[in-house]
């Protein structure tokens, strides 16, 4: 198994208050924030800004916390929500929060610039997300291939959600400038622009698909919530999901990293064996927006995403690696070590 060499990492530019970066948080992941992502006050206390709490690719954060692992591990963690992933990983990098739950394809697209920053816990294989045409739309829209002149919605610009519909119009044959994406987040954000058609579709993740399905407001263009849709539409495994935080840090504080490593992994372990309804009955109450059998349902569709063990799989950084070499030009034309971008040191000490 692959382990990283890790160097020090540069110095993260500029200060962003932490206020500013959680008031733009939406109604959701906010509330579920207050309510519930607080540690109890006692054991070393670490600070991770999660890229929409309430989102299911993200469950695992929360989920360690309901389950109490974090305090068992002798943690007092306190998780912060924003709504899109790029603003998760603003905060890392400025040194407000510890750690970050997002995609991993952040990791390489900060090593662009200048920045050393590693996945320590990778939660998933897939990137978990749902491209949705709307009804409006649906007869203009077969496949990727029709994105061209079209207004799409993504969580926020910088976003994986903006990376990866970027790749699939490539891929198809539609540059980047001949379609339009919009900012609009996930959720409440996200549903009413497509009801009202002011965004085509775009491209979300559960319980927002779930949701969208339900109300018939659209249905799936591209889904890669499964290993198998990941391979069809990105051509491999897209680890997606992760614990990621700055190298330096990892480096000088590697009892803390490890102790949250155990956690996550016991974490994985725990949902590969138990059902989608045993999941969603321990996150909170305000997740399922007043249908718990929709919100188990979203956790069921995006469960295969996830991995068991928070191990990187196998050439999934290359699949990344790849999908942003044909669209984004700061990593085209860059030389990419992928194996400063992860390390499996702490998941496999979890493991054993």
């Amino acid at each position: 198994m692959r382990k990283t060499v890790r160097i020090p990492a540069l110095a993260a530019a500029g200060l962003l208050a932490l206020s500013s970066l959680t008031a733009c948080a939406d109604d959701a992941a906010g509330s579920a924030a207050d309510s519930g992502s607080k540690g109890d006050g006692k054991g070393e206390h670490v600070k991770i800004m999660v890229g929409g709490l309430d989102k299911v690719i993200y469950l695992p954060a929360m989920l360690t916390q309901r389950l109490g692992y974090f305090k068992d591990e002798g943690l007092d963690v306190e998780m912060l929500s924003e709504p899109a992933g790029v603003q998760a990983e603003t905060a890392l990098v400025s040194g407000q929060v510890q750690g970050a739950v997002g995609f991993y394809d952040h990791t390489l697209d900060l090593q662009t610039k200048g920045k050393a920053v590693e996945s320590v816990v990778q939660f998933s294989r897939a990137p978990g997300e749902v491209e949705i045409v709307s009804n409006k739309a649906a007869a203009d829209i077969k496949s990727p291939k029709d994105f061209k002149g079209k207004k799409l919605g993504i969580t926020s610009l910088g976003s994986s959600t903006d990376f990866l519909t970027k790749y699939l119009a490539v891929k198809n044959g539609v540059q980047v400038s001949e379609f339009t994406p919009v900012a609009v987040g996930a959720g409440p954000t996200f549903i009413a622009p497509l009801k009202k058609g002011s965004i085509d579709g775009g491209m979300t993740t559960d319980p927002t698909v779930a949701t969208v399905l339900d109300q018939k407001l659209g249905k799936i263009l591209v889904d890669m919530r499964t290993p198998e849709g990941s391979q069809e539409a990105l051509g491999g495994p897209y680890p997606s999901s992760s614990l990621y935080m700055q190298t330096d840090w990892v480096n000088s504080h590697k009892d803390t990293v490890q102790k949250l490593a155990n956690a996550f992994v016991k974490t994985l372990k725990w949902m590969s064996t138990h059902s989608a309804d045993e999941i969603a009955a321990k996150m909170p109450a305000d997740y399922a927006q007043g249908d718990k059998d929709l919100y188990a349902q979203s956790i069921k569709s995006t469960l295969p995403m996830f991995t068991t063990d928070g191990v990187m799989p196998e050439n999934g950084p290359e699949t990344v690696e790849r999908v942003l070499k044909a669209f984004n030009p700061n990593i085209k034309n860059a030389k990419v070590d992928l194996s400063k971008t992860f390390t499996t040191e702490f998941v496999e000490k979890a493991a054993g």
